[in-house]
């Protein structure tokens, strides 16, 4: 038995979803970065260690999708899906410890909402872009 090809959404269906899903990417983008400087600038017990060498540590995968996300690049956004998991994991961890529960809450939900909407936005880019095409 052939497997049948499920026809594209219309144009006009995707649209609108394209513009929620990357506002929503980009808003939770900008989110994450801005827990992670906050927390490790302003409240975080290093223990000695240097806040700015451990902020761009945390943030330099993040700073590596950032150019094809302000651009909008469909693989920048799949691409952020699997790096955004470490960052909920470790949302995750942190809210285990009752001195960091506010900061991991805050990470784990950032994260799973920056997932979401990036796999939404790959997803809808990629037939919009095949509808485009003419397939």
């Amino acid at each position: 038995m052939a497997k049948q090809v499920k026809p594209l959404p219309a144009l006009e269906w995707l649209q609108p979803r394209l513009k929620l899903s990357r506002a929503l990417s980009l808003f939770n983008f900008v989110a994450l970065f801005a827990v992670l400087a906050i927390w490790n600038l302003g409240f975080a017990d290093l223990h000695g260690a240097n806040p700015w060498i451990v902020i761009s540590i945390q943030l330099v995968p993040l700073l590596l999708l950032a150019p094809g996300m302000l651009l909008g690049h469909a693989r920048a956004h799949a691409w952020l899906c699997f790096v955004v998991n470490i960052y909920f994991i470790q949302g995750i961890l942190a809210a285990i410890d009752p001195a960091r529960s506010l900061y991991g809450v805050l990470q784990a939900i950032i994260s799973f909402a920056l997932f979401s909407s990036a796999l939404l936005y790959t997803r809808w880019r990629f037939q919009y872009d095949r509808k485009l095409a003419g397939e």
